[in-house]
């Protein structure tokens, strides 16, 4: 690893480590939490965990006979990029996308495993319960009454520029090892964002290049690493990130395996706050100011606000959307929406 890499990482503060000895305590802890934390050796007793102490190839072996005859989406970049996924200089990506076997795909990673530079191959957000037989059920943390998305993410070594998500996540390392930079949400300024329609993943990344940071054209990432915390994981340790923080992902080893748990704690009937930012761009955003500043002025009354004094002259049965919304009354409110988005 480069010297620069080492010295950013080495001034940044670890993240707090928690303890949680039964499904009770981790509950506890991720009630209400706002900040992230690392819990060790939670995930140690996992099959999957323990073959990967084995070899690599014995964590690739276990995956194998638990995949599920489906296609796998697959990632792959060139040699000569440091294993990282991001844009080219022309902002197209710099890594193309195909769909195989498991086999097929983790014997690839077998073939280059002895490379000095070996392309990166990267399968991320892979659906445990679609692809696999069984690995969920074995390799399991009980989150009491949330319904999360599980997800494996697996792959040589690779570098996942900062996003964030708005799920709530614990990520648990498998096998390799993972480094996560964390940032708090109000940081999005000092990171300087890339475009949100066009994403290596989906969210918007940082354009900063964490091994080599150019100051010069991002000076406010400095302010960015004042709020910075790292935290590095060993098979079987957890890392809980809050919604919406900022994450920086590497993957250490020639080869890691990360499962995750994605929830929310609001209803799931309620929208995708990304949606309602892109439409905003879309019907807002380029409206002259005095027309932006009444709409503002909207948002926050009915939004952010959102005081009882709002709806409090309405007859209660005529509130309609104003009310708080229930199953039936998102239903009806996304129905409206698709169909004035179409016109």
């Amino acid at each position: 690893m480069a010297e620069a890499d080492t010295s950013i990482f080495a001034a940044m503060p670890a993240v707090i480590e928690r303890e949680a000895a039964d499904a009770a305590a981790l509950d506890a802890l991720l009630q209400g939490a706002r900040a992230p934390f690392v819990i060790r050796g939670i995930a140690a007793n996992w099959p999957l965990v323990q073959a990967g102490l084995i070899s690599p190839r014995a964590a690739r072996d276990y995956l194998v006979q638990h995949a599920r005859n489906v296609p796998f989406a697959v990632s792959i970049g060139r040699p000569g990029q440091d294993g990282r996924l991001f844009y080219d200089a022309a902002m197209d990506m710099n890594f193309h996308e195909a769909r195989g076997k498991l086999a097929d795909i983790l014997g690839g990673i077998d073939a280059n495993e002895t490379r000095a530079d070996p392309p990166t191959i990267y399968l991320g957000s892979i659906d445990v319960p679609t692809h696999f037989e069984g690995v969920d059920a074995e390799n399991h943390l009980d989150l009491g009454a949330r319904s999360p998305i599980v997800s494996l993410w697996i792959g040589t070594q690779t570098r996942i520029a900062a996003h964030n998500d708005f799920p709530d996540n614990l990520a648990c390392c498998v096998a390799g090892r993972r480094r996560f930079t964390l940032f708090p949400p109000d940081q999005f300024a000092n990171l300087y964002l890339g475009p949100i329609d066009n994403t290596p993943a989906g969210r918007a990344v940082s354009m900063v290049d964490f091994r080599a940071p150019d100051f010069a054209a991002h000076p406010r990432f400095a302010d960015a690493l004042a709020h910075a915390e790292v935290a590095e994981l060993e098979p079987g340790d957890a890392l809980f990130i809050p919604s919406m923080w900022w994450h920086h992902v590497e993957g250490l080893a020639p080869f890691n395996i990360l499962l995750n748990y994605w929830w929310r704690d609001t209803p799931r009937f309620l929208g995708q706050p990304q949606d309602a930012l892109n439409h905003a761009i879309l019907s807002i955003r380029d409206l002259p100011a005095a027309d932006r500043a009444i709409w503002r002025a909207l948002f926050d009354h009915y939004v952010f606000a959102n005081s009882p004094a709002m709806i409090e002259h309405i007859p209660e049965s005529g509130r309609g959307v104003l009310a708080p919304l229930d199953a039936e009354a998102a239903g009806r409110l996304r129905s409206f929406l698709l169909r004035t988005l179409s016109r």
